[in-house]
């Protein structure tokens, strides 16, 4: 009985070092590409272009990013990402988890179409809407404005399935109906009850939107022509404007805006597993 002990900790220690060592090279895979980017942002271009390329920072960092601010209002244009993100992000996070409570804790008709109707629109690709969302916009004057970032990113429908899929799960309808025969309102019983036991979710859902519309590039630049109101994405598109390409000083600004991604993952990333995990265990 000891030897077959042994030998199962044995099978079990080695089993373990095994997926230990795999999550530590996906772990070093997946940081190389942010890794490099930074070797790049601190060489001068002669140096990136040597053969073979350096793998290891330089010291030009500061003057990389020192050209970066010649060429741009890069902090100006951070500044209007970090508003038309945030924006956006509790504008989804407040919407969303409203019809994601409403579709799956209240009864009306036609609730079930309705919400088919919301997943049917996740397939359609976001470029056909493009030249409609460009009219509507022109007619509204709203060109140069954050109004024509803002608003139609209000609300999403992958918001609202995720929601409603987590309300679903994650809160009992026992403690929804305890409320109702206390007499609480269906807007209270979301505020007060539903929204502190999701949690977990807002955060999910809001480093996923924080990203997207940090990340979107293809919108601001149709709408947003105006270099006092680009964000830092369109902003950064005028550094490969120059007749030699200088990779140091791009990858430099691709680098720092990196950098508030980061930021928002780590203060939100306890919460962000959490939500992963409930969503693993339960049956």
């Amino acid at each position: 009985m000891a030897k077959n002990k042994e030998v199962g900790s044995g099978k079990f220690s080695l089993k373990r070092a095994f997926v230990y060592l795999f999550l530590v090279f996906g772990s070093m895979a997946s940081l190389f590409p942010f890794y490099y980017m930074f070797v790049m942002a601190t060489r001068l271009n002669r140096e990136i272009n040597t053969v073979p390329p350096p793998f290891t920072p330089g010291s030009d960092l500061v003057g990389n990013f020192q050209k970066v601010l010649g060429n741009i209002d890069f902090f100006g244009a951070m500044g209007n990402s970090l508003f038309v993100s945030a924006s956006i992000t509790f504008g989804v996070l407040f919407l969303c988890s409203l019809a994601g409570y409403t579709f799956s804790k209240l009864d009306f008709k036609g609730k079930n179409v309705l919400f088919g109707i919301i997943l049917v629109t996740m397939m359609v690709p976001p470029q056909l809407g493009l030249i409609p969302q460009y009219y509507i916009i022109t007619t509204l004057g709203w060109l140069n404005d954050f109004r024509a970032i803002i608003i139609p990113g209000l609300i999403n429908a992958f918001g609202i399935f995720w929601m409603r899929q987590y309300i679903k799960e994650g809160v009992p309808y026992e403690i929804i109906e305890a409320a109702k025969i206390d007499g609480c309102s269906n807007f209270r019983i979301y505020w007060n009850i539903v929204v502190p036991m999701i949690l977990p979710a807002f955060a999910t859902l809001g480093i996923i939107v924080f990203m997207h519309v940090w990340n979107d590039f293809l919108w601001p630049i149709v709408v947003l022509r105006d270099p006092s109101v680009h964000t830092l994405q369109v902003a950064l598109r005028a550094l490969n404007d120059a007749r030699q390409m200088d990779y140091g000083m791009i990858m430099s600004g691709t680098f720092w805006a990196t950098v508030p991604l980061l930021i928002v993952f780590l203060m939100f990333n306890r919460l962000f597993i959490q939500s992963l995990s409930e969503g693993a265990v339960k049956s």
